[in-house]
């Protein structure tokens, strides 16, 4: 997967990484923009069908979305494709024979072998809320930077496939995606 973070390391200097290439090997994330929620819900329900039609049974598939706010966005996506799923809650108990939907913060430490960021949309991540509540400029990259470590957590946790959607204007944070 291409990289473009900007970090920052233990003594605060910031870093481009342009052109780093993880030595994880996950997929290459598809990356798909829709005009509206429903043409996103009925494309990602698409997807899912096909992920089954390839043997992946919906246990092996995660669904994740920013916040609370979009899981029902998710949840109209996977009950579209007429799977079954397990909303995950702190407790993070996954359900055999069930797909996962989660929020992108509980997605560390969870592996599937297809998984779908949702709702990737401007207004969305990063968080307008989370930026709108910032008093200066430091705060800022601060909330920038745990905004595009989320949306990385959850795109790592796809072990063969991976599919990232949002609505149009999609997150800036999609150019680290396709390494732009």
């Amino acid at each position: 997967m291409l990289l473009d973070p900007v970090i920052a390391d233990v003594d605060g200097n910031r870093e481009k990484r342009s052109g780093t290439i993880s030595v994880f090997n996950g997929p290459s994330p598809k990356i798909l923009e829709y005009p509206n929620q429903e043409e996103e819900v009925h494309a990602v329900a698409a997807w899912l069908t096909q992920c089954q039609q390839q043997g992946i049974v919906p246990s092996e598939t995660g669904v994740f979305v920013r916040s609370q706010k979009e899981v029902p966005r998710a949840v109209a996506a996977v009950e579209t494709a007429g799977l079954p799923y397990t909303v995950l809650d702190d407790r993070i108990q996954l359900k055999s024979g069930h797909l996962s939907i989660s929020t992108m913060h509980l997605a560390k430490g969870l592996e599937f072998k297809a998984v779908v960021v949702m709702a990737c949309d401007e207004d969305v991540i990063p968080s307008l809320h989370r930026i709108e509540a910032v008093g200066d400029d430091a705060d800022l990259d601060e909330v920038y930077n745990t905004e595009r470590h989320l949306l990385y957590v959850a795109c790592t946790r796809a072990r063969d496939q991976l599919l990232v959607t949002g609505i149009s204007q999609v997150s800036e944070f999609i150019d680290d995606l396709i390494g732009q």
